[in-house]
């Protein structure tokens, strides 16, 4: 009787850690609801985090060590890498419109889309420039004038570019989505260093005071929920339009044309 109840329960747990990548949006979703009450119902976890990295009169003391910095400017440089790599063989095939894409199209849409649409438009924009809520080092306990704001609860105490949620988070999580289209045998290694570098960097942001516990996680899960979206839309099931043959012979017309205006121009 042992032996099939442990099978059985082996194929439950196997389930059970199936179950994000087989429904990956729905994990985001209730990853971010989950988080979201969690921290409504016990807000004080946000501040007792921030305060392990905060002592007077030094404020928030690590901020000032060097290795935690270049943790931070790495993150912006590699954002920016990825975006420059992306354009640059665009560019290389509009400049050389008869051959073949080196990056699919469909791939460069599909990174490109989820940068704007998730950190920069709805974490950025959206959230960040609308939702008021002051950061740890604004906050009255750690010397700052404000108090203290609950997660999605808009407020005034801060104007723009505000705590609530994470900036860099969301861009250091959007660098997993390159774990989706590299070549299949370095995905997983891809997703473990970008995963872990993003985690650094997250927990690097709370260090610094510059956001809570709370913030990072919400943007991990917001950002994550963008990317998979995309993911369906320009790579799992595209459509026509979006079509990797249909973009690529786009491209291949407009460098085309390109050519032609330079011939005649010339």
């Amino acid at each position: 009787m042992d032996q099939p109840d442990r099978s059985a329960n082996k194929k439950n747990w196997r389930r059970v850690v199936r179950l994000p990548t087989s429904y990956p949006l729905a994990t985001c979703l209730v990853f971010v609801l989950v988080v979201s009450l969690f921290f409504l119902a016990f807000p004080g976890v946000d501040v007792w985090v921030s305060s392990l990295f905060y002592k007077e009169p030094k404020g928030f003391y690590l901020r000032n060590y060097a290795f935690f910095k270049q943790i931070r400017d790495l993150g912006s440089f590699a954002v920016v890498a990825v975006v420059v790599w992306l354009l640059a063989h665009l560019l290389l095939k509009l400049a050389r419109p008869e051959r073949p894409s080196y990056v699919p199209p469909g791939v460069t849409l599909f990174l490109l889309s989820t940068l704007i649409a998730g950190p920069l438009l709805l974490v950025n924009i959206i959230l960040k420039n609308n939702w008021g809520r002051p950061r740890p080092v604004m906050v009255d306990v750690f010397g700052g004038d404000s108090p203290y704001v609950e997660v999605w609860r808009i407020t005034d105490y801060c104007q723009t570019n505000c705590s609530f949620v994470s900036g860099e988070t969301a861009s250091a999580f959007w660098l997993m989505a390159l774990a989706l289209v590299v070549p299949r045998r370095f995905r997983v290694a891809t997703a473990i260093v970008t995963g872990l570098y993003a985690a650094l960097l997250s927990f690097n942001r709370i260090l610094f005071g510059g956001h809570f516990l709370s913030d990072v996680l919400l943007s991990m899960g917001l950002t994550l929920m963008v990317v998979v979206i995309g993911y369906r839309l320009f790579i799992l099931h595209p459509p026509d339009w979006l079509a990797n043959e249909r973009l690529e012979g786009g491209l291949t017309r407009i460098g085309e044309r390109l050519h032609g205006r330079r011939r005649s121009d010339a």
